[in-house]
């Protein structure tokens, strides 16, 4: 694996691959990486794409200070996995790589309604940060792929739409969410749980799957009102959300249809760290073909 720091490496090596007629797959992460990020990994190189990853630390993405300072950054056990997992090339750049002219002013993206709901209300100014990165990220790397997981989702429309809005060529892949054997989604963030507090965190998805048994049993607020008092009784501080949303746009529903493709949704803290999941309620093929939908 090559590792590169500059933007000047990685456009040389880039170049080089392009007049090869290489095609390359792009993972980018902030690193404490698990195998959640690993599967992206290995879903880029069984496409026999060129896998480039990225580790960086966006500090534009966090409406929170000290969530940004607290965020784990394990860069020689990444390293090694990803090395291991057959990875082309790690970019790990520094903050003046990524913001050349420094933070302020940054661009603006026309993001819709995707800005105003769920992680975009509770994290204002979230999703802008997100598109800063990336949109740098894609100018420098240049993939024909990008692939990201289904745990967050929004995050995947978002960066459908600045695809559309930038008029990108490189498509997006979306791939299914990594469990823990307890059913826990995979995420950097569980590092910083203690051991009870990884099997209470689990419940999330247990309250996520109890919604396909009881949804034609029950009204929608019914079920959520139930989820979020068991959620709290079992020492979880907040929950921002956990609702039912639609799949194509994420807009909450009051009632379901079997024939419309919806989700349970739910972000929420435990032990001072902040969690989110989701899971597609039964008839959602909305990730069958890896496809968002055509109207972000």
């Amino acid at each position: 694996m090559i590792l590169v720091k500059t933007s000047i490496e990685l456009n040389n090596w880039i170049a080089k691959q392009k007049e090869k007629g290489a095609k390359i797959g792009f993972i980018p992460t902030m690193g404490a990486l698990h195998n959640g990020h690993i599967s992206l990994i290995i879903n880029s190189k069984n496409q026999n794409l060129l896998t480039v990853c990225s580790i960086f630390v966006n500090p534009t993405q966090f409406n929170d200070r000290s969530d940004f300072e607290k965020y784990p950054q394990t860069i020689e056990s990444d390293i090694q996995a990803l090395e291991k997992a057959g990875t082309d090339l790690l970019f790990w750049p520094s903050g003046t790589e990524i913001y050349p002219d420094g933070l302020k002013p940054q661009p603006v993206y026309h993001l819709g309604n995707l800005e105003n709901i769920l992680e975009g209300k509770y994290r204002p100014g979230h999703f802008q940060g997100v598109c800063q990165v990336v949109d740098r990220l894609l100018t420098l790397v240049q993939p024909d792929y990008l692939f990201l997981g289904q745990k967050d989702l929004q995050q995947c429309m978002v960066i459908q739409k600045l695809l559309t809005l930038k008029q990108s060529s490189t498509e997006l892949i979306i791939c299914p969410t990594l469990r823990e054997a307890s059913g826990l989604a995979m995420s950097s963030r569980n590092t910083r749980l203690s051991a009870t507090g990884l099997i209470k965190a689990a419940q999330i998805s247990k309250v996520l799957m109890d919604i396909n048994t009881k949804i034609r049993r029950h009204p929608i607020q019914a079920i959520i009102k139930e989820g979020k008092s068991y959620l709290l009784e079992i020492g979880f501080e907040q929950i921002d959300y956990f609702e039912i949303v639609s799949s194509n746009d994420l807009v909450s529903l009051d009632k379901w249809e079997s024939k419309t493709p919806a989700l349970g949704i739910i972000a929420a803290y435990l032990e001072g760290v902040r969690l989110i999941d989701n899971l597609p309620l039964v008839n959602d093929n909305i990730f069958a073909a890896n496809n968002l939908p055509t109207n972000l």
